[in-house]
Protein backbone atom coordinates (compact mmCIF):
# COMPACT_ATOMS: atom_id res chain seq x y z
CA UNK A 1 0.00 0.00 0.00
CA UNK A 2 1.64 3.60 -1.38
CA UNK A 3 1.85 5.77 1.48
CA UNK A 4 -1.35 8.47 2.22
CA UNK A 5 -1.80 11.69 0.72
CA UNK A 6 -3.25 14.81 0.36
CA UNK A 7 -5.13 16.01 -3.00
CA UNK A 8 -6.07 19.50 -4.16
CA UNK A 9 -8.42 19.95 -6.83
CA UNK A 10 -9.09 23.24 -8.33
CA UNK A 11 -12.88 23.14 -9.02
CA UNK A 12 -13.36 27.15 -8.47
CA UNK A 13 -13.16 27.66 -12.31
CA UNK A 14 -16.30 28.96 -14.60
CA UNK A 15 -15.60 26.44 -17.39
CA UNK A 16 -16.65 29.31 -19.83
CA UNK A 17 -16.12 27.52 -22.84
CA UNK A 18 -18.47 24.78 -21.99
CA UNK A 19 -21.78 27.03 -21.18
CA UNK A 20 -24.32 27.16 -21.58
CA UNK A 21 -23.52 23.25 -19.92
CA UNK A 22 -21.50 24.57 -17.21
CA UNK A 23 -24.58 26.83 -16.48
CA UNK A 24 -26.23 23.57 -15.45
CA UNK A 25 -22.75 21.55 -13.93
CA UNK A 26 -19.37 22.91 -12.14
CA UNK A 27 -17.25 21.48 -14.87
CA UNK A 28 -15.80 18.80 -12.21
CA UNK A 29 -18.94 17.99 -12.24
CA UNK A 30 -19.69 17.51 -15.71
CA UNK A 31 -21.56 14.57 -16.88
CA UNK A 32 -18.69 12.45 -18.98
CA UNK A 33 -19.98 8.54 -19.92
CA UNK A 34 -22.26 7.99 -17.34
CA UNK A 35 -20.57 9.55 -14.48
CA UNK A 36 -19.10 13.43 -13.18
CA UNK A 37 -15.56 14.22 -14.08
CA UNK A 38 -14.66 14.12 -10.41
CA UNK A 39 -15.60 10.05 -10.15
CA UNK A 40 -12.76 9.22 -13.01
CA UNK A 41 -10.39 11.94 -11.30
CA UNK A 42 -11.06 10.30 -7.55
CA UNK A 43 -10.38 6.90 -9.14
CA UNK A 44 -7.02 7.75 -10.30
CA UNK A 45 -6.21 9.58 -6.93
CA UNK A 46 -7.41 6.97 -4.99
CA UNK A 47 -4.96 4.49 -6.10
CA UNK A 48 -1.79 6.51 -5.46
CA UNK A 49 -2.86 6.14 -1.90
CA UNK A 50 -4.64 9.45 -1.20
CA UNK A 51 -7.57 9.60 1.70
CA UNK A 52 -7.86 13.09 1.91
CA UNK A 53 -9.10 15.41 -0.90
CA UNK A 54 -9.99 19.35 -0.65
CA UNK A 55 -11.58 21.11 -3.43
CA UNK A 56 -12.19 24.82 -3.75
CA UNK A 57 -15.86 25.79 -5.39
CA UNK A 58 -16.80 29.16 -6.53
CA UNK A 59 -19.12 28.89 -9.55
CA UNK A 60 -22.40 26.26 -8.48
CA UNK A 61 -20.70 26.06 -5.34
CA UNK A 62 -23.49 23.98 -3.95
CA UNK A 63 -23.68 21.43 -6.62
CA UNK A 64 -20.03 21.30 -6.79
CA UNK A 65 -19.65 20.47 -2.83
CA UNK A 66 -22.61 17.77 -3.10
CA UNK A 67 -20.90 15.93 -5.93
CA UNK A 68 -17.44 16.37 -4.40
CA UNK A 69 -19.22 14.28 -0.97
CA UNK A 70 -21.01 11.73 -3.43
CA UNK A 71 -17.83 10.86 -4.92
CA UNK A 72 -15.78 10.85 -2.16
CA UNK A 73 -18.18 8.39 -0.28
CA UNK A 74 -17.94 5.72 -2.94
CA UNK A 75 -14.17 5.84 -2.48
CA UNK A 76 -14.04 6.69 1.35
CA UNK A 77 -12.27 9.83 0.63
CA UNK A 78 -12.46 12.87 3.44
CA UNK A 79 -13.50 15.66 1.27
CA UNK A 80 -12.97 19.17 2.53
CA UNK A 81 -13.96 22.06 0.78
CA UNK A 82 -13.68 25.46 0.46
CA UNK A 83 -15.71 28.28 -1.17
CA UNK A 84 -14.14 30.95 -3.01
CA UNK A 85 -16.51 34.18 -3.12
CA UNK A 86 -13.67 35.80 -4.96
CA UNK A 87 -11.53 33.44 -7.17
CA UNK A 88 -8.18 33.48 -5.93
CA UNK A 89 -6.43 32.30 -8.83
CA UNK A 90 -4.49 28.88 -9.27
CA UNK A 91 -1.89 30.00 -6.18
CA UNK A 92 -4.40 31.83 -4.39
CA UNK A 93 -6.69 28.69 -4.37
CA UNK A 94 -4.19 26.42 -3.58
CA UNK A 95 -2.97 28.18 -0.92
CA UNK A 96 -6.45 27.99 0.66
CA UNK A 97 -7.09 24.66 0.61
CA UNK A 98 -3.71 23.85 2.41
CA UNK A 99 -4.95 26.15 4.89
CA UNK A 100 -8.27 24.02 4.74
CA UNK A 101 -6.69 20.62 4.85
CA UNK A 102 -2.98 21.48 6.66
CA UNK A 103 -0.30 18.82 6.52
CA UNK A 104 3.66 18.35 5.88
CA UNK A 105 3.37 15.21 3.44
CA UNK A 106 3.23 16.31 -0.55
CA UNK A 107 0.29 17.47 -1.98
CA UNK A 108 -0.97 15.96 -5.31
CA UNK A 109 -2.57 19.38 -7.15
CA UNK A 110 -5.09 18.37 -10.27
CA UNK A 111 -6.65 20.57 -12.61
CA UNK A 112 -10.60 19.55 -12.17
CA UNK A 113 -11.35 19.55 -16.41
CA UNK A 114 -8.83 17.09 -17.20
CA UNK A 115 -9.22 13.05 -17.98
CA UNK A 116 -6.06 11.44 -17.00
CA UNK A 117 -4.55 8.59 -15.31
CA UNK A 118 -0.51 8.79 -15.04
CA UNK A 119 0.99 6.58 -11.84
CA UNK A 120 0.73 8.63 -9.06
CA UNK A 121 2.39 6.31 -7.25
CA UNK A 122 5.43 6.39 -9.30
CA UNK A 123 5.61 10.07 -9.72
CA UNK A 124 5.16 10.85 -5.87
CA UNK A 125 8.58 8.74 -5.67
CA UNK A 126 10.43 10.35 -8.21
CA UNK A 127 9.29 13.72 -6.49
CA UNK A 128 10.27 12.66 -3.14
CA UNK A 129 13.55 11.55 -4.08
CA UNK A 130 14.27 14.40 -5.97
CA UNK A 131 13.85 17.16 -3.10
CA UNK A 132 12.55 19.26 -5.44
CA UNK A 133 9.85 21.86 -4.12
CA UNK A 134 7.28 21.08 -7.02
CA UNK A 135 7.00 18.50 -9.68
CA UNK A 136 4.76 19.85 -12.84
CA UNK A 137 3.75 16.35 -14.50
CA UNK A 138 4.42 16.79 -18.48
CA UNK A 139 3.37 15.83 -21.44
CA UNK A 140 4.89 16.62 -25.09
CA UNK A 141 3.35 19.06 -26.98
CA UNK A 142 -0.18 17.59 -28.59
CA UNK A 143 0.29 18.30 -32.39
CA UNK A 144 -1.90 21.37 -33.66
CA UNK A 145 -2.91 22.98 -30.16
CA UNK A 146 -1.47 26.41 -29.03
CA UNK A 147 -0.94 25.77 -25.64
CA UNK A 148 1.68 27.49 -23.37
CA UNK A 149 4.68 25.63 -22.28
CA UNK A 150 7.00 24.31 -19.84
CA UNK A 151 10.94 24.84 -20.42
CA UNK A 152 13.36 22.29 -18.63
CA UNK A 153 16.89 21.91 -18.68
CA UNK A 154 18.42 18.47 -19.56
CA UNK A 155 18.17 17.69 -15.54
CA UNK A 156 14.39 18.70 -15.22
CA UNK A 157 14.66 21.55 -13.69
CA UNK A 158 11.93 23.99 -14.83
CA UNK A 159 13.23 27.63 -15.98
CA UNK A 160 10.25 28.95 -17.87
CA UNK A 161 6.35 28.52 -18.61
CA UNK A 162 4.73 30.52 -20.90
CA UNK A 163 4.53 31.16 -24.60
CA UNK A 164 7.14 28.92 -26.76
CA UNK A 165 10.06 30.41 -27.16
CA UNK A 166 11.52 32.27 -30.77
CA UNK A 167 14.50 30.01 -30.01
CA UNK A 168 15.58 27.49 -27.33
CA UNK A 169 18.56 27.73 -25.43
CA UNK A 170 20.87 24.90 -25.72
CA UNK A 171 20.00 22.08 -24.04
CA UNK A 172 16.64 23.44 -23.21
CA UNK A 173 13.19 21.42 -24.25
CA UNK A 174 9.58 22.44 -24.71
CA UNK A 175 6.74 20.77 -23.40
CA UNK A 176 2.94 20.72 -22.18
CA UNK A 177 1.85 20.98 -18.76
CA UNK A 178 -0.88 18.46 -17.66
CA UNK A 179 -2.33 20.10 -15.31
CA UNK A 180 -0.79 17.98 -12.21
CA UNK A 181 1.79 19.12 -10.23
CA UNK A 182 3.32 17.64 -6.57
CA UNK A 183 3.74 20.37 -4.11
CA UNK A 184 6.28 19.78 -1.21
CA UNK A 185 5.32 22.69 2.10
CA UNK A 186 8.30 25.19 -0.01
CA UNK A 187 5.59 26.01 -2.00
CA UNK A 188 3.24 27.42 -0.03
CA UNK A 189 5.96 29.00 1.96
CA UNK A 190 6.38 31.00 -1.50
CA UNK A 191 3.42 32.23 -1.77
CA UNK A 192 1.95 35.38 -0.64
CA UNK A 193 -0.01 34.85 2.12
CA UNK A 194 -3.33 36.55 1.03
CA UNK A 195 -3.07 38.40 -2.76
CA UNK A 196 -4.66 36.49 -5.99
CA UNK A 197 -1.65 34.90 -7.94
CA UNK A 198 -1.30 32.67 -10.57
CA UNK A 199 0.78 29.38 -9.25
CA UNK A 200 2.49 29.05 -12.69
CA UNK A 201 3.37 32.84 -13.01
CA UNK A 202 3.43 34.04 -9.91
CA UNK A 203 4.36 31.61 -7.54
CA UNK A 204 7.40 29.27 -9.69
CA UNK A 205 9.08 32.01 -11.09
CA UNK A 206 10.37 32.76 -6.78
CA UNK A 207 11.51 29.27 -7.03
CA UNK A 208 13.03 28.96 -10.38
CA UNK A 209 16.83 30.52 -9.29
CA UNK A 210 17.17 27.79 -6.52
CA UNK A 211 16.42 25.06 -9.04
CA UNK A 212 13.29 23.99 -7.24
CA UNK A 213 11.03 23.66 -9.62
CA UNK A 214 11.30 20.40 -11.64
CA UNK A 215 9.38 18.52 -14.83
CA UNK A 216 9.03 14.85 -15.65
CA UNK A 217 7.57 14.09 -18.37
CA UNK A 218 4.97 11.05 -19.14
CA UNK A 219 3.71 9.10 -21.86
CA UNK A 220 0.08 8.75 -20.77
CA UNK A 221 -3.33 9.62 -22.95
CA UNK A 222 -4.53 13.23 -21.74
CA UNK A 223 -7.66 15.41 -22.52
CA UNK A 224 -9.26 18.85 -21.71
CA UNK A 225 -12.48 18.61 -21.17
CA UNK A 226 -12.88 22.35 -21.45
CA UNK A 227 -14.74 22.69 -24.80
CA UNK A 228 -17.38 20.67 -26.57
CA UNK A 229 -14.81 19.51 -28.98
CA UNK A 230 -12.19 18.27 -26.19
CA UNK A 231 -15.02 16.75 -24.56
CA UNK A 232 -16.16 15.27 -27.29
CA UNK A 233 -13.05 13.77 -28.93
CA UNK A 234 -12.17 12.13 -25.33
CA UNK A 235 -15.82 10.13 -25.74
CA UNK A 236 -14.64 9.20 -28.91
CA UNK A 237 -11.26 8.11 -27.85
CA UNK A 238 -12.57 6.07 -24.97
CA UNK A 239 -15.72 4.30 -26.77
CA UNK A 240 -13.44 3.83 -29.50
CA UNK A 241 -10.94 2.07 -27.59
CA UNK A 242 -7.91 4.57 -28.53
CA UNK A 243 -7.34 5.27 -24.45
CA UNK A 244 -8.38 3.29 -21.38
CA UNK A 245 -10.48 4.52 -19.45
CA UNK A 246 -9.48 5.89 -16.22
CA UNK A 247 -12.40 3.72 -13.95
CA UNK A 248 -10.26 0.89 -15.49
CA UNK A 249 -12.26 -2.36 -14.00
CA UNK A 250 -15.15 0.13 -12.60
CA UNK A 251 -15.93 1.23 -16.25
CA UNK A 252 -19.19 0.78 -18.25
CA UNK A 253 -16.79 0.45 -21.30
CA UNK A 254 -14.96 -3.22 -19.58
CA UNK A 255 -15.22 -6.30 -21.43
CA UNK A 256 -16.51 -5.10 -24.46
CA UNK A 257 -14.80 -7.05 -27.49
CA UNK A 258 -16.09 -3.63 -29.87
CA UNK A 259 -16.46 -0.36 -30.53
CA UNK A 260 -20.15 0.56 -29.68
CA UNK A 261 -22.32 3.16 -28.86
CA UNK A 262 -22.50 3.35 -24.56
CA UNK A 263 -26.61 3.00 -24.14
CA UNK A 264 -27.11 3.29 -20.23
CA UNK A 265 -30.18 1.20 -19.23
CA UNK A 266 -33.26 3.30 -19.51
CA UNK A 267 -32.15 4.88 -22.88
CA UNK A 268 -34.65 3.81 -25.94
CA UNK A 269 -33.27 3.77 -29.49
CA UNK A 270 -35.51 2.93 -32.17
CA UNK A 271 -34.67 0.14 -34.39
CA UNK A 272 -33.95 2.32 -37.23
CA UNK A 273 -32.01 4.92 -35.51
CA UNK A 274 -28.68 4.79 -36.60
CA UNK A 275 -26.16 5.51 -34.35
CA UNK A 276 -22.06 5.56 -35.00
CA UNK A 277 -19.68 3.93 -32.06
CA UNK A 278 -18.56 6.93 -30.18
CA UNK A 279 -22.14 8.10 -28.98
CA UNK A 280 -23.26 8.12 -25.46
CA UNK A 281 -27.02 8.13 -24.55
CA UNK A 282 -28.41 9.03 -21.01
CA UNK A 283 -30.99 6.84 -19.04
CA UNK A 284 -34.18 8.26 -19.95
CA UNK A 285 -33.47 9.90 -23.44
CA UNK A 286 -34.92 8.54 -26.35
CA UNK A 287 -33.46 7.90 -29.50
CA UNK A 288 -36.44 7.69 -32.39
CA UNK A 289 -37.21 6.74 -35.62
CA UNK A 290 -34.98 7.48 -38.89
CA UNK A 291 -32.48 9.31 -36.04
CA UNK A 292 -28.67 9.50 -37.22
CA UNK A 293 -26.40 10.35 -33.72
CA UNK A 294 -22.73 10.63 -34.66
CA UNK A 295 -19.69 11.53 -32.36
CA UNK A 296 -22.50 12.95 -29.85
CA UNK A 297 -23.37 13.08 -26.31
CA UNK A 298 -26.91 12.89 -25.46
CA UNK A 299 -26.99 13.65 -21.37
CA UNK A 300 -30.13 13.76 -19.67
CA UNK A 301 -33.43 15.51 -20.86
CA UNK A 302 -31.80 15.39 -23.93
CA UNK A 303 -34.18 15.61 -27.08
CA UNK A 304 -33.85 14.43 -30.84
CA UNK A 305 -36.89 14.68 -33.41
CA UNK A 306 -37.53 11.78 -35.57
CA UNK A 307 -35.39 11.62 -38.56
CA UNK A 308 -33.13 14.71 -37.51
CA UNK A 309 -29.26 14.25 -38.00
CA UNK A 310 -27.27 14.77 -34.86
CA UNK A 311 -23.58 15.09 -35.11
CA UNK A 312 -20.40 16.58 -32.83
CA UNK A 313 -23.31 17.61 -30.54
CA UNK A 314 -23.90 17.80 -26.73
CA UNK A 315 -27.39 17.83 -25.79
CA UNK A 316 -29.05 17.76 -22.08
CA UNK A 317 -32.60 19.19 -20.98
CA UNK A 318 -34.00 20.30 -23.97
CA UNK A 319 -30.40 21.90 -24.69
CA UNK A 320 -27.66 21.56 -27.39
CA UNK A 321 -23.99 23.05 -27.64
CA UNK A 322 -22.27 22.37 -30.96
CA UNK A 323 -18.20 21.25 -31.14
CA UNK A 324 -18.22 24.32 -33.61
CA UNK A 325 -19.05 26.87 -30.60
CA UNK A 326 -16.19 28.65 -29.32
CA UNK A 327 -16.82 31.21 -26.16
CA UNK A 328 -14.40 33.19 -24.02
Amino acid sequence: MPPRSRAFVLAAGLGTRLRPLTDTYPKPAVPFLGAPLLRRTFAVLARAGVDRVALNTHHLPEAMARVAREEGARRDLAITTVHEPVIQGTGGGLRGLARALPGDDVVIAWNGDILFAPDLAQLLEVHRTSGAAATLVLLPMPEGKGYGVVETDAQGRVHRIGRPAAALAPGRSEWHFSGVHLLSPAVFDAMSPEASEDINHDVYPRLFGAGAVRGIVVDVPWSDLGSPATYLEAQSDLLLGHVPDPLGSESPLAGRTEAEPLLEAGARVHPSADLAPDVFVASGVEVPAGACLRRSALLAGASVDAGETVEEEIRWGGRRLSSSTSSG
